[in-house]
């Protein structure tokens, strides 16, 4: 009796501790379960908070990155509307009007020539004898050139000059125009040197006249001169060559 209480007892303390570890197996399971769980939240929240840390960054540097051509953009907008209002210009107004006032003045003293070589006439003011001698000069063979009167040549060259000397024609964008202009003032500049070599040391008399229209055949040459050199001989080249240079900006911060 005593032999089957203690058997009974030890089992009874053996079932309990059995029991008890199981149970204790059981509780690390869980605990190792809910580790593991926190663990790869805590994992996936800090992958997260990274990744958004690193699209954030990667807009930053987008944004940084945008600004300088953002501002060089606009730098190149500010510069293109400068060159569109010089190119659309062209050389200052003074220019154009001194120009077309002094190819008007060449054209009226050329039709009073060719008026007084066919009629015929004397040419008021100008003096008959000595260095000064109109008549001398306007009669002499040199007034003729491939037998056409130099009087009618000048004029068709002013007829000429008044057109391609107005503002409108200074601000044609054709290059041909600006071309036409340089090539016609150099052809009479050359006229002109002939015509002075003529009445110096062939005839050897001079008319006020004829030196009126060469001087100003002369300064229409200069001033187109500077002009062709300062804006370009096309729109599209003004101020790339010359002594004013003003497209080229400093670079501004933004």
């Amino acid at each position: 009796m005593t032999a089957s209480k203690s058997s009974r007892a030890r089992n009874a303390r053996i079932g309990a501790q059995s029991s008890a570890a199981r149970n204790a197996a059981k509780g690390g399971g869980t605990a190792v379960g809910s580790a593991s769980r926190t663990g790869g939240a805590s994992r996936n929240g800090g992958g997260g908070a990274g990744e958004g840390r690193t699209a954030t960054a990667v807009r930053r540097d987008q944004t940084r990155s945008a600004a300088p051509r953002n501002g060089a953009a606009e730098r190149g907008a500010r510069v293109q509307a400068i060159s569109d209002e010089v190119v659309q210009s062209g050389p200052p107004p003074w220019l154009q009007v001194t120009t077309f006032v002094l190819a008007l003045a060449g054209l009226g003293v050329s039709i009073y020539l060719t008026i007084a070589h066919f009629t015929e006439s004397a040419l008021a003011g100008c003096s008959e004898s000595g260095l000064v001698n109109c008549t001398k000069v306007t009669t002499s063979p040199e007034s003729y050139v491939f037998g056409i009167p130099v009087a009618v040549l000048g004029l068709a060259f002013y007829l000429f000059a008044v057109a391609i000397m107005s503002p409108w024609a200074w601000q044609a964008r054709r290059r041909e125009v600006h071309l036409a202009r340089l090539a016609s003032l150099v052809v009479g500049i050359g006229f002109v040197l002939y015509l002075i070599y003529a009445e110096l040391f062939i005839i050897g008399s001079i008319c006020l006249y004829c030196t009126s229209v060469h001087t100003i055949t002369f300064v229409l040459f200069v001033l187109t001169v500077i002009a062709a050199a300062g804006w370009g001989l096309r729109p599209g080249a003004a101020w790339k060559a010359g002594w004013a240079r003003p497209l080229k900006l400093a670079p501004q911060a933004d």
